[in-house]
């Protein structure tokens, strides 16, 4: 720059300059990979909170309404909704649980009308 004719003080404010912006991108590429980092503990936390079992199901449940309907259903039932919950499909639930697809669907739709009448 001193070359092109630059005085000392437009190059000093330069550097200056580039050094703060500098700085400000560090900084905020510190924050996103912080935040970043933050992010994946949330999901990995969230993945490790999906409910194993029945137990885990039902102390789950934050609404008193629900929980005490819940518990008023069988067990099987419950598991059939822990494993739909988990992702499975009523094929793949039928031989886990000992009933057919018809069962299944027959014991899903109960527990709908059961607990629209108390919710």
């Amino acid at each position: 720059m001193r070359e092109h004719g630059v005085d000392e003080t437009t190059i000093e404010q330069i550097r200056t300059d580039d050094r703060a912006d500098f700085n400000s991108n560090r900084r905020f590429y510190h924050w996103t990979s912080d935040f970043g980092e933050y992010l994946e503990g949330m999901a990995d936390r969230e993945q490790n909170t999906e409910p194993k079992t029945v137990a885990d199901l039902l102390d789950e449940i934050e609404d008193e309404t629900l929980y005490r309907a819940l518990l008023t259903v069988d067990r099987r039932t419950l598991q059939i909704i822990l494993l739909k919950m988990q992702g499975y499909s009523t094929k793949e639930i039928a031989p886990l649980v000992g009933l057919t697809t018809g069962a299944i669907y027959a014991r899903l739709d109960h527990l709908r009308k059961k607990l629209r009448k108390i919710l």
